[in-house]
């Protein structure tokens, strides 16, 4: 990955779109994650050679969905 770091809090209304970028006789193609709100659009642009990557970001996108949603039982008191 090339380095650039940013902060955006992800909120409920928060988008998510993924494209597909065909191969074109200059180019190998790509994919796109975007992931967007009122202020802030990131995209995250994935070459063929990187699914990897994308696995390993999406194993730990879960990860932190599930520690949310054990935060939220918490704070309701429900554990």
């Amino acid at each position: 990955m090339r380095t650039i770091t940013t902060t955006a809090h992800l909120e409920p209304d928060t988008t998510v779109r993924f494209s597909v970028f065909a191969p074109t006789p200059e180019d190998e193609g790509f994919v796109s994650l975007r992931v967007g709100g009122e202020f802030v659009d990131l995209a995250l642009i994935a070459r063929p050679g990187t699914a990897d990557a994308l696995r390993a970001l999406a194993r730990v996108a879960e990860e932190a969905a599930s520690a949310l949603d054990l935060l939220g039982e918490t704070a309701d008191g429900a554990v």
